[in-house]
């Protein structure tokens, strides 16, 4: 076998297996939702309340942070899941379809017009009072439901679709951080927000001084950035997003340096007299050091860190998230729950107005020439995509939590994400699914 048939087989591995994962982790995170609703319509219900209200106290020698479970989940763990879309967001912006205007135009005026107009439906039912607080709710896409329902049903669509989805929705994030960050903020504080800057100041002065351990970059960005942040009033997670940003994206040494120490190393492994037994001698344990410590030089501290968080964003901290947030105790007319107005303007928002938002700009876009449809994606495509934009659920969670503090808004707000984004998903995947068969090129 030639290296290149080599290098193509694994790489097709790494594909397999990076699908296998997201799929997996799509369905812990559906298995929390289905475990948080049994669990809040069960005897055991209240068990459930008390548990996310439950204290948790950190102790920093004088400093006393306690907080409940939720919060601890809503602000801590989310930052986390923000910074894994700040390093998603900067390698595109680096070196992937972001890094293009001709080809970051068509995704980001699709999630510009799914942020819009979704907002403006939900002010048309609640214009005034302390429903109105709410507009941000349907501006959100779920990033991982969108992608999970995507790979579930995407046999045979073009690649680009995926791509196309993935950009749409690390921009919209990146829109959701911006509005938690300008419109959901309280009890503001100046002093600590220059504080948050100033740590962030401290994470890019060690980028560019070639600091490449991410130690440095998760002292500094928790006990620095998060802190701050937690303390200004401005949300936390803000400083996930702002900690990827200072997270260095360039290798070391190239890859023509690399290759040249990699066969030397090569070579001297192969001269280095083995160690009789099960054991490697001192040489060849040195030289492998040597070996690792190169492969780390050829890599960007970013991807590495992208990679790492993967996992434990897709098991631990979604479905988390999701197990702290899904527990609706369902009560009442959920008929007229349904039909409240902010049910409705999180629904219409989120199912029709995300989908005409996204597919309107996209049609203006193209019809003006300013963009063009990927390879082998067809209208009926983004038709599928704009309806998988309206699947909300996480985000549109977390905004719900922060724009209300009457439960009943809350409550009414909860039911609607859930039975929109539920509604969004099943129509983006028939529609997907009729169109994966055969994909057309755009005449």
């Amino acid at each position: 076998m030639s290296n290149s048939e080599s290098n193509t087989g694994f790489k097709n591995f790494l594909d397999y297996m990076a699908k296998g994962l997201s799929n997996s982790g799509i369905v812990v995170l559906f298995i929390a939702v289905v475990v948080a609703m049994v669990w809040a319509n069960s005897p055991w219900q209240e068990f459930y309340r008390n548990l996310m209200q439950t204290e948790i106290t950190f102790t920093f020698g004088s400093y006393e942070l306690s907080e409940p479970l939720l919060l601890w989940i809503n602000n801590g763990l989310m930052a986390i899941f923000f910074l894994q879309i700040g390093l998603e967001l900067k390698r595109e912006i680096i070196g992937g379809k972001l890094s293009s205007p001709k080809n970051a135009v068509l995704p980001i005026g699709a999630a510009i017009g799914g942020m819009v107009l979704p907002a403006l439906i939900y002010l048309m039912f609640n214009g005034s009072g302390a429903a109105s607080q709410g507009w941000g709710i349907p501006m959100a896409t779920d990033i991982a439901f969108s992608l999970g329902v995507l790979a579930l049903v995407g046999k045979g669509l073009p690649a680009g679709l995926r791509v196309f989805l993935v950009t749409l929705a690390v921009v919209d994030d990146l829109g959701g951080v911006l509005v938690i960050a300008l419109f959901y903020t309280s009890d503001f504080s100046g002093m600590n927000l220059l504080h948050a800057f100033l740590f962030f100041g401290l994470l890019i002065i060690g980028n560019y001084a070639g600091i490449r351990k991410t130690w440095f970059y998760a002292i500094i960005g928790i006990g620095g950035v998060w802190l701050a942040f937690f303390f200004s009033g401005v949300h936390p997670t803000i400083a996930g997003i702002l900690t990827a940003m200072a997270i260095p994206g360039r290798v070391k040494i190239k890859e023509d340096t690399f290759l040249v120490r990699l066969n030397s190393l090569h070579t001297k492994f192969l001269k280095a007299k083995p160690k009789k037994g099960t054991l490697i001698s001192k040489e060849q344990l040195e030289i492998l050091e040597d070996i690792k410590t190169a492969s780390s030089e050829a890599q960007t501290p970013l991807q590495e860190l992208e990679k790492a968080l993967g996992p434990f964003v897709s098991f631990v901290v979604l479905p988390l998230f999701a197990l702290a947030n899904a527990g609706i105790h369902l009560h009442g007319d959920l008929i007229k729950v349904l039909l409240n107005p902010i049910s409705l303007g999180i629904g219409i928002g989120l199912v029709f107005g995300k989908f005409v938002g996204i597919v309107a700009i996209s049609r203006l876009l193209v019809a003006f020439k300013l963009a063009k449809l990927p390879d082998r994606v067809n209208w009926n495509h983004i038709y599928g995509v704009a309806f998988l934009g309206g699947i909300g659920f996480t985000i549109s969670l977390f905004i719900n939590e922060l724009a209300f503090t009457n439960e009943d808004f809350i409550y009414t707000a909860k039911v609607g994400i859930l039975f929109s984004s539920l509604v969004a998903g099943i129509i983006g995947s028939i529609i997907l699914l009729k169109n994966s068969k055969k994909p057309q090129k755009l005449k």
